[in-house]
């Protein structure tokens, strides 16, 4: 279902600390109201310290407040600790969580479009896409198989310099968008999470945050996102996830590609 998914920023500050429970003050940008909020990391538990609309307001949104919290590392929590963070408005976290789900990224108009599909759409491109790594032969390599409506399948495949998994399957991604720079509609089939959430949940934050994590920290291979990014403007684009080794027939064919490129 297409949804009207709006990104708001928040400044958040860690103002004090009492049995283990860190006192957190958040701020609207947009609003300037604030809120505090208490948080205990090894507990994982949050509580709302106050009850105003602004509260009850971040209470909405508790469940983005939660993932965001848990997502930090221990060490980032100390008084005086600062930072901006985003929050999706009006976005059904349940639908966005179910990997079942093909979740769209429309960038043919302004603002872009994320939202979760229901219906399959079987006059699009598909690429299927996968990456390997081989840590004893020091080498990866990754795979694009493109299916275009009504005709076969062309299969391509490239070595890679990098050492990580998860950027090698991103390379993937981005050289099918190279490949097929003329097509607008196309759906990318992957079993990384990491190419299914990029551009759809992480990138939209990171721009807003000047590229920054939740801890602070730039967020990682940003030259590689932002390029994908850059590639992805004025296209219709559908991420579909699959369980790797579970038999489906592209993703186990682009396993063997990938495995056979990295192994060369």
């Amino acid at each position: 279902m297409e949804e009207n998914i709006l990104l708001s920023r928040f400044f958040f500050k860690i103002e004090a600390t009492q049995n283990h429970e860190f006192r957190i003050l958040i701020q609207s940008e947009k609003t300037k109201e604030i809120g505090y909020i208490g948080y205990t990391p090894l507990t994982k538990s949050l509580v709302f310290l106050e009850n105003n609309p602004f509260s009850n307001y971040l209470k909405t949104q508790e469940h983005q407040l939660r993932k965001m919290l848990h997502n930090k590392r221990l060490d980032t929590f100390f008084i005086g600790f600062e930072m901006q963070f985003i929050l999706w408005e009006n976005k059904d976290m349940k639908q966005f969580s179910n990997r079942s789900k093909i979740i769209v990224l429309d960038r043919r108009s302004e603002p872009r479009k994320i939202f979760v599909s229901e219906k399959s759409n079987h006059a699009i491109t598909k690429v299927y896409t996968d990456g390997s790594f081989l840590e004893k032969k020091g080498k990866g390599g990754y795979v694009v198989l493109i299916k275009k409506p009504n005709q076969n399948y062309q299969l391509h495949t490239y070595d890679s310099g990098k050492k990580s998994s998860s950027l090698i399957e991103l390379e993937a991604a981005i050289k099918s968008l190279e490949i097929l720079k003329d097509v607008k509609k196309i759906r990318i089939v992957s079993d990384s999470q990491y190419v299914r959430k990029g551009l759809t949940e992480w990138v939209p934050i990171w721009e807003l945050n000047d590229w920054h994590t939740v801890n602070g920290e730039k967020a990682k291979n940003i030259g590689y996102w932002k390029y994908f990014n850059t590639l992805s403007i004025g296209k219709y684009l559908e991420f579909e996830w699959v369980k790797a080794h579970d038999n489906h027939f592209e993703n186990t064919l682009c396993d063997l590609y990938a495995k056979m490129q990295a192994s060369s």
